[in-house]
C-alpha cells in the first residue's frame, strides 16, 4: 500500500527525498519520469533546469524549445515544422533556471551540426533561444557569463538587447559568474544594468584574466557597483585564469595585486559584512596583497574561507592572518608550494581546527629547489596536519616520494574518524628520480594502505603502478572491511584490465564491497556482459573520468549543498512554531544530509537560538 502511495505521489515528503537523492543522476531521472504521469510531472522540471550542462548524445532538446517559436521568427529562420515535435506535454522552456552562455553556443552548434541545415544561423537561434525563455517569464536562479572570444561577444551582445527590454529576466538572479571575458569592456553596459535591476545575488564568482590589462577597470568601476548593490551577498570567490611558473610570468601579475587589494575592500561595506559567510581563493597570486587583515576583522558572520593551490602563501600574508582577533576559518587548504613552513606553522596553528579539505601536489618549486629539501618540507607540513589538524575529511595526494608516505599513512590513520574522501595519484613522472623510485612505492602503498582504511569510504582514488599483480592482490585483502561507495583505480604500467579485472572480481564484485566502479584506460563501462554481471552484485561500472573528483570542483560543490541546507533550514525556522520547530529541524538536517550525501561538522551547523 505504502509502495503504492509513493508510485501515484500521494506521499509527497518521501516522494520528494527521493527525487532529491537522484537529483543529479539523470540517467535515473529520465527512468523515473517513465513510470506514470504523477513521477514524470516531478522528474521533468529537474531534468530541464538546465539542459545545456547534461552530456548528451544528441542536441534535440534545441529543436523542442524552438518549438515555441512564432510562425514570423520561423520565417526568419527558414526554420521548417518538420523539425519540431507535432506536441510537447510540457512548456519546457519554463523549466530553466541555469544559463551559461558558452554553454548555449556549443550546444546550438553541435545541434545545427547534427541536423545539418541552418548552417548561417547559429547567432539568431541563439538570439531565439533568450527570447523563448524571456516571454515564458522563466525564474533565473543562476546566470555563467563566460565570452572567450570576439564571435561569443557578438552573440552576447545581441542576447543582451533582449534583456534589456525586459529586466524582469535578471532580477532574482542568485548566482552570478564572470569567466574568461576576452573584452571587458564590452560587458560594461550589462554589468551597469545588471546592478541596478538585480539585488538578489548570494553567490558571485569572478575570474581575473591575466593577461586583460582592463581587469582594473572593471573592479574599480563596475564590479564594486555590483557588489555594492547586493542585499544578501553571502559567497565570492576569486580565480585567475592560470598560474604563473616564471619569473617572467609572475611580472604580469603585480597590476593584479591592486585589482584584487581593491576587489576585497569592497567587501567592507556594510551589507557584506554582515552577510557574507564564504571567500575562495583559486590560483591566486597572494604578492603584495596587504588588506586581508582589515577585510576579515570587519567581516561579522564568515563560517569558511578556502585557499585552492595559491601563490605567494608567504609569512607577509600569513601574518596579516594571524594578527586578525577573530578565528579565520580556514576550512580548505591544497597547496603546490610550499614558500616557508614555520609561517604555515603559525597559520596551522591559529586555523587548523576548521581544516577539513587538505592536499598537495606536483611543486612548482621543486624544479628550483632541491628534491631533498622539498620532500623535507613536505614532512614537515604532514607532520603539522597531523598535529594541529583533526577534522581532514577530504585528501589529496599528487605526487609523493618514497621518504614522505610514512607520513601519509600517519595523516590517515589520525583522521580516520573523519575522512571520507581519499585520493592517492603518484601518475606525474616530472623526473627520472620519480621513475625510478615509483615501482617501489607503488608496492609499499599497496601493501600497508589497506590495513590503515577507516571502515567506510566515500570515495577513493588509485592511481599509481600496479606492477606485481601480488601487490595489488594483498591490498584488496587487507582492506576488505571497509565499504567504498566509489572506486576509482588507475594503473599507469598496463593498460590491460586483465592484469587486475579478476582480483577486483573476487575481493570487490563478490563481497559487494562498493557501489560504484571505475578502472581507468579499460572501456569496462563499455562492455555489456561485464556491466550486467557488476550489476547483478549492485555494483554499477561507471567512467573513470565521471567519477574523478577535482579538489577545486569538491569545495565548490560541497558550498553549493551546504548553501541550500541553510536555506531549507531557514524557511523551516520561519514556517513553524519555535515548540515544535527544534525536532522538525532535526529531521531535515539528517535527511538532508543523507540525501546529499554529506555530513556537517559543528561549526557549521545553522544557528537557530535567536529565531
Amino acid at each position: 500500500m505504502a509502495c503504492s502511495k509513493v508510485f501515484s505521489g500521494k506521499l509527497p515528503e518521501l516522494t520528494d527525498d527521493i527525487v532529491q537523492y537522484f537529483r543529479n543522476d539523470y540517467k535515473t531521472l529520465h527512468s523515473c519520469a517513465l513510470v506514470n504521469r504523477a513521477w514524470c510531472r516531478l522528474m521533468i522540471p529537474l531534468l530541464w533546469k538546465d539542459p545545456f550542462s547534461i552530456p548528451v548524445k544528441n542536441y534535440n532538446f534545441i529543436q523542442t524549445y524552438l518549438h515555441n517559436l512564432n510562425e514570423h521568427d520561423k520565417n526568419v529562420c527558414g526554420i521548417n515544422n518538420s523539425l519540431f515535435p507535432s506536441n510537447t506535454l510540457f512548456n519546457y522552456p519554463s523549466f530553466i533556471q541555469r544559463l551559461n552562455t558558452f554553454k548555449i553556443g556549443q550546444s546550438v552548434e553541435k545541434w545545427i551540426d547534427s541536423v545539418g541545415i541552418l548552417k548561417d544561423m547559429k547567432k539568431m537561434i541563439y538570439k531565439l533561444l533568450f527570447k523563448i525563455f524571456i516571454d515564458n517569464e522563466v525564474n533565473l536562479q543562476t546566470f555563467e557569463i563566460v565570452i572567450p572570444t570576439d564571435q561569443d561577444h557578438k552573440y552576447f551582445h545581441d542576447a543582451f538587447e533582449l534583456i534589456l527590454q525586459n529586466p524582469n529576466f535578471i532580477c532574482n538572479i542568485r548566482n552570478f559568474k564572470l569567466q574568461r571575458i576576452s573584452n571587458v569592456k564590452k560587458i560594461i553596459r550589462f554589468l551597469e544594468f545588471l546592478s541596478l535591476n538585480c539585488n538578489s545575488i548570494s553567490s558571485l564568482y569572478f575570474q581575473f584574466q591575466r593577461y586583460n590589462n582592463e581587469n582594473i577597470l572593471l573592479v574599480e568601476n563596475y564590479l564594486s557597483k555590483l557588489i555594492d548593490s547586493q542585499q544578501n551577498l553571502k559567497k565570492i570567490s576569486y580565480e585567475y585564469d592560470d598560474l604563473p611558473l616564471t619569473n617572467e610570468l609572475l611580472s604580469l601579475n603585480n597590476s593584479l595585486s591592486s585589482v584584487l587589494n581593491h576587489s576585497l575592500s569592497l567587501l567592507n561595506n556594510y551589507n557584506c559584512s554582515n552577510n557574507l559567510k564564504t571567500i575562495i581563493f583559486h590560483k591566486i597570486n597572494f604578492k603584495n596583497l596587504t588588506n586581508l587583515k582589515e577585510v576579515f576583522e570587519q567581516s561579522n558572520g564568515l563560517e569558511s574561507v578556502h585557499i585552492l593551490y595559491c601563490r605567494l602563501l608567504n609569512y607577509e600574508l600569513i601574518y596579516q592572518i594571524i594578527n586578525i582577533t577573530k578565528p579565520f576559518k580556514l576550512k580548505s587548504l591544497f597547496m603546490d608550494e610550499i614558500l616557508h613552513i614555520d609561517s604555515l606553522e603559525l597559520l596551522l596553528q591559529k586555523s587548523g581546527d576548521y581544516l577539513e579539505n587538505f592536499g598537495f601536489g606536483l611543486f612548482a618549486n621543486d624544479w628550483s629547489i632541491h628534491n631533498v629539501l622539498m620532500n623535507e618540507s613536505k614532512q614537515r607540513l604532514l607532520e603539522l596536519i597531523i598535529k594541529y589538524c583533526k577534522k581532514i575529511e577530504f585528501f589529496d595526494l599528487l605526487e609523493c616520494n618514497i621518504n614522505v608516505y610514512p607520513k601519509v599513512y600517519d595523516l590517515i590513520q589520525s583522521t580516520d574518524q573523519n575522512l571520507n574522501y581519499l585520493s592517492i595519484d603518484f601518475d606525474i613522472d616530472y623526473n627520472q628520480f620519480i621513475r625510478d623510485d615509483d615501482e617501489l612505492l607503488s608496492t609499499k602503498i599497496l601493501l600497508n594502505l589497506g590495513q590503515i582504511l577507516p571502515l567506510k569510504l566515500e570515495y577513493l582514488n588509485l592511481s599509481f603502478t600496479i606492477q606485481n599483480k601480488s601487490d595489488f592482490k594483498e591490498f584488496l585483502k587487507n582492506s576488505h572491511n571497509t565499504f567504498i561507495k566509489k572506486l576509482l583505480i588507475r594503473n599507469k604500467k598496463s593498460k590491460n584490465i586483465k592484469d587486475i579485472l579478476p582480483y577486483v572480481k573476487k575481493h570487490i564484485m563478490e563481497r559487494k564491497r562498493v557501489e560504484y566502479l571505475a578502472i581507468k584506460d579499460s572501456s569496462l563501462e563499455c562492455e555489456a556482459h561485464e556491466v550486467k554481471e557488476f550489476k547483478l552484485y549492485n555494483i554499477e561500472v561507471r567512467n573513470y573520468d565521471d567519477l574523478y573528483i577535482q579538489a577545486a570542483n569538491f569545495v565548490k560543490e560541497i558550498l553549493c549543498i551546504y548553501n541550500k541546507f541553510v536555506e531549507l533550514l531557514t524557511h523551516a525556522i520561519i514556517d513553524n512554531d519555535s515548540d515544535e520547530s527544534d525536532n522538525h529541524i532535526e529531521d531535515i538536517n539528517k535527511s538532508f544530509c543523507q540525501n546529499n550525501k554529506v555530513t556537517f561538522s559543528n561549526d557549521w551547523k545553522v544557528d537557530t537560538t535567536n529565531r
